[in-house]
């Protein structure tokens, strides 16, 4: 599994607007995308960052979902809302219940 996590300063007063495109974009990710295994969007006051927390299958099916029409329609809808977006990857994931690799 590959995890993505990613940390985004939303500008003051734009969370409301924010978060309903952020949930359709978690949500087409989990239909539509093989590769996405888990979306986890995390909020906490309006003067927080958003935090995702994604799981893809390798580091390609997250490539490959950076070029899917709803992430590029949601990165064109959302560009003026972020203030800073922080991503950080990682390749090795431990699922308690999951076989090793």
């Amino acid at each position: 599994m590959f995890a993505v996590c990613v940390t985004i300063e939303v500008e003051p007063g734009q969370l409301a607007a924010f978060l309903p495109l952020m949930h359709q974009n978690a949500q087409a990710s989990l239909r539509n995308e093989a590769g996405c295994h888990q979306f986890d969007v995390c909020t906490g006051g309006p003067e927080d960052p958003v935090f995702l927390y994604e799981l893809y299958t390798d580091a390609a099916a997250f490539d490959a979902h950076l070029k899917t029409a709803h992430f590029l329609k949601f990165d064109r809808e959302t560009a003026a809302m972020i203030k800073d977006k922080r991503a950080v990857t990682y390749d090795a994931v431990f699922q308690p219940g999951a076989q090793s690799e």
